[in-house]
């Protein structure tokens, strides 16, 4: 993240020997970006983070993606993947949607806590669309519920853990293969964020304590599976030691949170393009949300999205609640997710496009992301597509 926080017992200058109460040396962990040249925390260990006891393979499930072909806009349930409800974990039981070379979009419905895992290809940003979660880290914990995006650096050691008896977590899951960042123009050149930014550092939720193997009642003594997705596949790794053994850390890299409410939407007279609702970025995609806002202040204003094509991007929309009145007769409801591609013009199905003069406000709660390369389809987005969102822009009084 842009600013630096510490947590825990760390010494006063780095590289320095820092020891427990009991004499015994902590051993100090850079986790860092870009080699040695970018944002990086330190962490204090109890135990070698290097020490591994065993290793085996591990193969992530539903990892396929297919061409999109025929080239058509396409629109997938997502709520009908899960029908049961939970009884599975976010790490292990996501359904592969869409992806490419730079990102990876999934869905999961969860009751149960995860294993310990990291991501060594990318950072993750995870979007909890219902239900409560606690993120527990090599950095702290983080409690997250609806409207929270999770932000995770790539090879942070981590579990989502779902309390017994609270319900299922519902949640949008966007894997990278680079790092995940507020927009760079929302940032000075110091990575202060800007008074122009519709959020800044207040809004960000970060761990504020360590969090200890002890502390979740666990034994620290105890080997421990984590599993790690990399190129090719994935792995296991058995570590000597519980991961959770950081007694602090210092630096400006850390999983965060943040809620879309607390997004300040950027209108204006006439509709604003969607760059005005950006979130995040990552290389080659980029991440916006859509909340309620008003709309349309000058007289005759058309407040419904104009009709477009992205020449350069695959366009994802992820609808979460309110009512979408420019995707009125299509289909699509909470838990839909509409794939306009780069080949073809979209914008309101009929009627929305003239309904929509004189609105002065919209309910809808939504999150896109715009890709720069081709998306493909995974067996998630095979198995729910509704197979009939092409024609749903066809005048019927003709």
């Amino acid at each position: 993240m842009t600013y630096f926080t510490s947590v825990g017992e760390v010494p006063r200058k780095r590289h320095l020997a820092h020891r427990r109460d009991d004499g015994r040396l902590l051993y100090e962990e850079m986790i860092g970006e870009e080699g040695f040249s970018s944002t990086s925390s330190l962490l204090y260990r109890r135990n070698i983070p290097s020490a591994i006891a065993r290793s085996a393979p591990w193969e992530p499930t539903g990892a396929e993606l297919h061409e999109n072909r025929p080239l058509i806009p396409r629109h997938f349930d997502l709520h009908a993947l899960f029908p049961d409800g939970g009884g599975r974990d976010v790490v292990r039981h996501r359904r592969l949607v869409l992806g490419n070379d730079d990102v990876r979009i999934s869905y999961v419905v969860a009751g149960e806590t995860s294993p310990f895992y990291r991501n060594a290809l990318g950072d993750e940003c995870v979007f909890i669309e219902d239900g409560t979660a606690r993120l527990e880290s090599v950095f702290g914990a983080l409690d997250a519920g609806p409207g929270d995006y999770l932000v995770v650096p790539r090879a942070t050691t981590h579990r989502w853990v779902v309390a017994p008896g609270a319900g299922p977590v519902r949640a949008f899951c966007i894997e990278a293969t680079s790092h995940i960042t507020p927009p760079s123009r929302y940032l000075s050149r110091f990575g202060q964020f800007l008074e122009s930014a519709p959020y800044c550092e207040r809004d960000l939720r970060v761990p504020r304590a360590r969090l200890l193997a002890e502390d979740v009642g666990e034994d620290p003594a105890a080997e421990v599976d984590v599993l790690i997705k990399h190129r090719g596949g994935g792995s296991v790794h058995t570590c000597q030691h519980h991961p959770l053994d950081a007694v602090g850390w210092a630096g400006c890299l850390y999983p965060y949170a943040f809620n879309l409410r607390d997004f300040e939407p950027i209108t204006g007279r006439v509709i604003e393009p969607p760059p005005a609702h950006q979130v995040f970025e990552g290389r080659d995609f980029v991440v916006c949300n859509f909340v309620p806002r008003k709309v349309g202040y000058h007289e005759g204003a058309v407040t419904a999205p104009y009709y477009h094509a992205n020449v350069d991007s695959d366009e994802v929309m992820f609808y979460v609640a309110g009512r979408y009145e420019a995707r009125s007769g299509s289909g699509v409801r909470a838990g839909s997710v509409t794939l306009h591609t780069s080949g073809h013009s979209h914008g309101p199905q009929p009627g929305a496009y003239e309904a929509s003069i004189g609105v002065e406000a919209v309910d809808e709660t939504a999150v896109m992301i715009d890709t720069f390369r081709p998306l493909l389809l995974g067996d998630g987005a095979l198995e729910s597509d509704d197979g009939v969102y092409l024609t749903s822009w066809l005048d019927r009084a003709d």
